[in-house]
């Protein structure tokens, strides 16, 4: 078979993810597909997978995507003849401490907003399951009987195989030397034996990816780390189609197969490899062996499984396998390059990630756009600067081992940190911030208290700087607060046509006065919301957009594509984030303030909220602009970078006497929550629209133009039902040992779960433990119906009374922020 010249998709890789696209791409009709392997299917590091099949994930969709993947392995030998060794033998995970049994408790709860079936567990019953296991210290665990396992190359041969038999042609032995893109877009790859031109181009190249993506001007950001695991010989006795277990507090993974057990570990510290390059005859290779780097874990294990000491050892394995600066995988369109797709990074889960990411990643490309909120994995959050090398190196000896360690909130990195600094950002330490990390921003969580140390101590319940967030909360209420809010995301936006394009894709009308700030929304074409900001007209032609950190690049993409899509249109962005500082003046002695350092007349009628004007400050002209994230009177100050220092003295200066204090994201998050201010990729997404997420407010229905996504909004409103909404909540508790609220905590109505939390807090203006979530009705979420329920939230497997409505608990009329 010669390689053609042309194909509709060209894929990168022929590990478990690239044929899994394959396969997927052929099932819906797509058969024109080229798969491109540099030397044999599974060879880089598919083949040496344990071969792990889990399905509970942070999220709803990534758990469906989870299940998809075990109910694909389940039928795929049957469809294709092609033996894969799957079995469902379920998994087992155990703690050692009641942190980690909490831990294991709220993915259980949370597993039932998905349908999972998870079984509680208690020592004995663990011992009854894995008979091998020492269970003397451990306090319980959980069981997932529809878990797994897998032959990592047997499945993805089968995945190939099915694949070909609807059309796909795989060629091994033909490596991608180059990624050819033209105004923009992917247009196909180069190889040794010539060029296959292609409408898409997928790179599934795991370990190769970040070069090839570089190559091609896209930041696919990854690295190798070195993965250890043994198998034993046969084991006398051992039971058969024991579950996949995982002592996480050990950091170990333990399969049975063949009467060996098969342990591998996720050490805390790992050992990143490839820094000099990936050797070019690397095929099914192995790394030397680093018996002092394993013997603690194994140390651990003998104890744990004590027939471990007693078996021999017939593998001692070291290969290696990718891992991103947050622990999740990349599929989606590279916001650089058109018509470049990614399914690369998969953090040791990509055999139990390969079914779903492909089915989705065949389907994006098919329809171009994502078909479900797959906000999480989606490549568009990558920021750019972390496709620089020694930054991945020196986060890949973290990310790995955080797989097992404890996922506690608020965790921030320890590793690659300072990368972006704001120009207060030493003044604030001295302060006594305690810094947190998003997407790479050094900014204050939290200020410690004189005495005491800037520090984490994690848990689940009331963290140490519980009473510091309290403390900020209570100076943004009843006095001023200063928040550094440098690393949100700005974009300026100029040209005759600025005005005509904004509004089409904002729910708002954006051709307003000048010095108008805007909130809304843009949607796409099913009325989902792509990204929620506000919007400021500087001039005529010129306006300032202004969203999340987290969302600077997928913004930005989003806004450069349609511009890109209207090329006669006269219209520029510019990404200004670098260079204009951010500063959050908060409280109910802001005006006081501000007008004492500027001499300006900010006053309700010379200054009303939700508009902006240039007032001056020292020696610095500074836009100040009436808007808040935290239901408080206040101002959003943006200034020039070089100014930034001198604003923010005066500010210290003039503020003193009013009770001035700084204030973190911790304080700020827990006001947002009170006032049910929706987060993009928490409370709001892509599957979400206006109107079922409370924010039918911003829509301009009838503003020339229209928008984008009107027609799906007109007939969710037409239908005049809406089956799903959300919702704040209150739990009835408010004691101190009530608890925190945090992320998919199941909403249980009338005993039945009806949907899940999204965001939560501690509320300390109102005293109490809050959450924002989303519940379904299918005769329509109504007052009348939310107020008809006794409603709880699932916590750990415990049930707690709550309060549900949907209007903020603090401040509804908004008097406070009008003031």
């Amino acid at each position: 078979m010669s390689l053609p010249s042309r194909a509709s998709v060209v894929i990168v890789g022929g590990g478990v993810a690239g044929c899994s696209v394959a396969y997927h791409l052929t099932k819906i009709g797509v058969t024109d597909v080229v798969l491109l392997e540099r030397k044999q299917l599974t060879c880089g590091t598919t083949w040496h997978a344990a071969g792990l099949v889990g399905q509970l994930r942070a999220t709803r969709n990534l758990t469906e995507l989870a299940k998809y993947t075990a109910d694909l392995f389940h039928s795929l030998e049957a469809e294709t003849g092609q033996a894969t060794g799957f079995k469902q033998n379920g998994s087992i995970s155990v703690a050692k401490t009641p942190q980690r049994l909490e831990e294991l408790y709220r993915g259980a709860s949370m597993g039932k907003t998905f349908g999972l079936a998870i079984d509680l567990l208690s020592p004995g019953e663990i011992k009854e399951r894995w008979p091998l296991l020492e269970v003397g210290d451990i306090v319980g665990g959980i069981f997932l009987p529809k878990d797994g396992q897998t032959n990592p190359i047997d499945t993805t041969h089968a995945l190939a195989k099915g694949a070909k038999q609807r059309g796909a042609r795989v060629f091994e032995n033909t490596k991608v030397t180059k990624i050819l893109v033209e105004r923009g877009r992917a247009i196909g790859v180069e190889t040794p034996d010539g060029a296959v031109l292609a409408d898409t181009v997928v790179l599934c190249g795991g370990m190769w990816s970040h070069r090839l993506a570089a190559e091609a001007g896209a930041a696919v950001p990854l690295h190798a780390a070195e993965h250890f695991y043994i198998v034993t010989e046969v084991i006398d006795g051992i039971p058969r189609n024991l579950p996949v277990l995982r002592v996480q507090d050990e950091c170990a993974y333990y399969k049975e197969d063949a009467g060996k057990i098969l342990m591998g570990c996720f050490e805390p510290v790992a050992k990143p490899w490839g820094m000099a390059g990936i050797p070019e005859d690397f095929c099914f290779d192995s790394l030397p062996e680093d018996h002092e780097h394993f013997e603690p874990i194994l140390e651990a294990a003998t104890r744990r499984v004590p027939a471990l000491a007693d078996a021999g050892i017939q593998l001692f394995f070291n290969g290696p396998e990718s891992f991103t600066p947050d622990d999740r995988y990349y599929v989606g369109e590279t916001p650089e390059v058109r018509d470049l797709f990614v399914a690369t990074g998969f953090n040791s889960v990509g055999i139990a990630a390969s079914g779903g990411a492909g089915k989705v990643l065949a389907q994006w490309i098919v329809d171009r756009r994502p078909p479900l909120d797959l906000c999480d994995v989606d490549v568009r959050r990558v920021a750019p600067f972390q496709a620089n090398r020694r930054y991945l190196r020196d986060r890949t000896v973290e990310t790995l081992g955080l797989l097992y360690a404890m996922h506690w909130p608020y965790y921030q990195y320890r590793t690659a940190r300072n990368a972006r600094r704001t120009p207060l950002h030493d003044r604030l330490v001295a302060a006594g911030a305690c810094m947190g990390e998003t997407a790479g921003w050094e900014r204050p969580n939290w200020f410690a208290a004189p005495g005491s140390r800037p520090q984490y101590q994690y848990s689940y319940g009331r963290q140490n700087w519980f009473d510091a967030c309290r403390a900020e909360c209570e100076a943004v209420r009843e006095r001023v607060a200063l928040f550094d809010q440098t690393c949100f995301a700005k974009y300026l936006v100029q040209g005759r046509d600025a005005p005509g394009l904004l509004n089409r894709l904002s729910t708002a009308n954006v051709d307003v006065p000048v010095g108008r700030v805007v909130y809304t929304q843009w949607l796409n074409d099913r009325g989902g919301i792509e990204a929620d900001l506000t919007i400021t007209r500087l001039a005529e032609h010129e306006y300032l957009v202004v969203t999340s950190a987290i969302c600077q690049t997928r913004d930005l993409a989003w806004l450069r594509r349609h511009i890109a899509a209207a090329p006669e249109a006269h219209c520029t962005v510019t990404d200004v984030t670098p260079g204009i500082a951010m500063l959050g003046l908060m409280g109910p002695r802001s005006r006081a303030l501000l007008e004492a350092v500027s001499g300006a007349d900010l006053s309700n009628a010379a200054h009303p909220f939700g508009w902006s004007r240039e007032i001056e400050i020292g020696y610095a002209r500074v836009r100040a602009s009436r808007i808040t994230y935290v239901g408080e009177l206040g101002w959003e100050l943006y200034v020039s970078a070089e100014h930034c220092l001198d604003v923010y003295e005066r500010l210290l200066e003039a503020g003193a006497p009013l009770g001035l204090a700084h204030a973190g994201y911790h304080a700020m998050g827990a006001c947002r929550v009170e006032k049910g201010y929706r987060h993009w990729s928490h409370d709001i997404a892509d599957e979400d629209t206006p109107l079922e997420s409370g924010l039918a407010f911003t829509v301009a229905w009838d503003k020339p133009g229209g928008f984008i996504g009107r027609e799906a909004l007109l007939k969710q409103r037409a239908d005049g039902v809406l089956g799903k909404r959300l919702v704040q909540v209150r739990l009835e508790d408010a004691s101190p040992d009530a608890p925190l609220l945090y992320h998919e905590e199941p909403l249980v109505r009338d005993g039945v779960i009806v949907g899940s939390i999204k965001s939560g807090a501690w509320g300390h203006r109102v005293g109490a433990s809050l959450g924002m979530g989303y519940v379904s009705a299918p005769g329509g979420v109504t007052k009348e119906w939310l107020q008809s329920g006794r409603w709880e939230v699932e916590v750990a497997c415990r049930r707690f009374a709550a309060r549900v409505q949907l209007e903020p608990w603090y401040d509804p009329r908004n008097e406070r922020i009008k003031a």
